[in-house]
């Protein structure tokens, strides 16, 4: 390796940490600019120092090299510790339906509120948050519940209210 390679090679090589370092630290385009300058004056270097045959070298080697470790530091970047690792799962005991909840479906109740058409009725003696079909439900009359999805309870008015 002569030493007219030396120089370029490096400044390549920081570009390329530099990159590394925008994909993990947004800068918002800072660290994007300095990495442009530092392969353009590394290919800068080769080809007015060396040898334009070098320097298409180098540019090949750019061609296949950015888009290696742009593709690699996005996937290191899933796996480091500056992002978030937690998931939530309902192995970890996370739902987005609480559990007593989906025991609901065919019980009765009472609407505390009006339902027009949400609302809150007491069913076993709990107060929850319902929704009917769309239908105005006076408050106190009697509810069923036809379905639950979710956090969401749907009711209609018990016909032998």
């Amino acid at each position: 390796m002569t030493g007219a390679l030396i120089i370029p090679i490096v400044l390549q090589l920081a570009a390329v940490a530099v990159l590394i370092v925008e994909i993990i630290i947004p800068t918002g385009g800072i660290l994007g600019i300095l990495t442009a300058g530092l392969f353009g004056y590394s290919l800068y270097l080769v080809f007015t120092g060396i040898s334009p045959a070098v320097g298409m070298l180098f540019i090949a080697a750019d061609v296949v090299l950015v888009p290696v470790v742009l593709f690699a530091g996005i996937k290191l970047l899933a796996k480091s510790p500056v992002t978030l690792k937690t998931s939530l799962s309902k192995a970890d005991g996370y739902s987005s339906q609480a559990e007593d909840l989906a025991g609901l479906a065919g019980l009765t109740g009472k609407a505390v509120t009006d339902l027009r058409p949400a609302g809150m009725a007491m069913i076993n003696n709990r107060r929850v948050d319902v929704v009917s079909r769309g239908e105005y439900i006076e408050k106190g009359k009697e509810i069923v519940v036809l379905l639950v999805d979710g956090n969401r309870v749907v009711v209609k008015k018990n016909e032998k209210d």
